[in-house]
């Protein structure tokens, strides 16, 4: 039986550690807080646009408490990611592989520098889910697919066993020889997206109606791509135009994760985020001043929320 620790059981960690053990694999849930509480208390319950699911499987806080295994998948945000490559080590066994299916593109990095390249893979993750409450997870859209692979774009033994046991799971999954560009692809998203919800404070839909507001939209993820190409990942041609498209057709009163954060006071990735376009535009010699108005416009509030934790 292949083991798995899943670690930052939110949203997307337990949606689909859920499916995987619901597929016969051997899943912990790290995790902490009141929800923590609740899946130790109650098991996790998923409400799903695919399906409703409940299933009770070991929670802790506690690295020792599950031991090695065969996979930890790494779910965290972006800010906490030294300190879980730091306590990842009970969970490392002579075979164990990490696969981050964090937003960003510097996750893999950091986990690499703490437990060596080897045993990392990158991944992607496209779902719409978050804690409701405590104990439960709210699967409210997007296709719940996970794209993934070697960082260096071979195809791998350990890849295509995690792939097989992802489509035992009747999770939708893709196995890629280029998981950089595929991580490079999602950020410019993320950064458009995230960038122009939190700095106006606005959904969507209200963005695509101002064509100035939009126009930004749009340069936000151009300038991503320049930085992607000058980093060795290049975008698929038409790239930009796709995540345009996918954002027209978005809920007119969808925000992201970035605009929750910053309104309810919570920590932010926007150094994650933004911040890291900016800094590998300098590396680079490139202009991105889009990016930099964001980050600028942005920082105080994540200085702030970051104090209130």
């Amino acid at each position: 039986m292949t083991s798995i620790a899943v670690y930052g059981a939110g949203g997307i960690g337990a949606y689909f550690g859920g499916r995987l053990a619901l597929a016969g694999a051997d899943v912990s849930l790290l995790a902490r807080g009141e929800h923590l509480d609740a899946l130790r208390a109650d098991g996790l319950r998923v409400e799903s646009v695919h399906g409703d699911f409940e299933v009770d499987l070991p929670a802790t806080d506690d690295p020792a408490e599950v031991g090695p295994v065969d996979y930890v998948l790494v779910c965290v945000k972006s800010f906490d990611t030294p300190q879980v490559a730091a306590e990842m080590g009970p969970l490392l066994g002579e075979g164990t592989t990490v696969l981050s299916l964090q937003n960003g593109v510097r996750n893999e990095r950091v986990l690499a520098d703490a437990v060596g390249e080897d045993r990392v893979m990158g991944g992607v993750s496209y779902i719409f889910s978050t804690i409701a409450d405590p104990g439960v997870v709210e699967h409210t859209g997007g296709p719940a697919r996970i794209v993934f692979g070697e960082l260096d774009g071979t195809v791998t033994p350990r890849a295509e066993r995690f792939r097989d046991l992802c489509e035992r799971a009747d999770v939708d999954v893709a196995l890629t020889e280029s998981i950089r560009t595929e991580m490079w692809e999602k950020f410019a998203f993320i950064v458009a997206h995230a960038g122009m919800t939190a700095t106006t404070r606005l959904p969507v839909g209200e963005i695509r109606d101002v064509e100035a507001s939009w126009a930004m939209y749009e340069r936000l993820m151009r300038e991503v791509e320049s930085v992607a190409a000058a980093e060795g990942a290049a975008l698929p041609d038409g790239a930009v135009d796709r995540w345009l498209g996918f954002a027209r057709e978005l809920d007119a009163d969808a925000y992201s994760s970035l605009h929750y954060d910053l309104t309810h006071g919570k920590r932010m990735e926007l150094d994650a985020f933004h911040g890291t376009v900016v800094d590998l535009a300098a590396d680079h010699g490139i202009d991105v001043p889009a990016c930099e108005a964001v980050y600028a416009i942005l920082q105080p509030w994540a200085e702030r929320n970051a104090r209130g934790q």
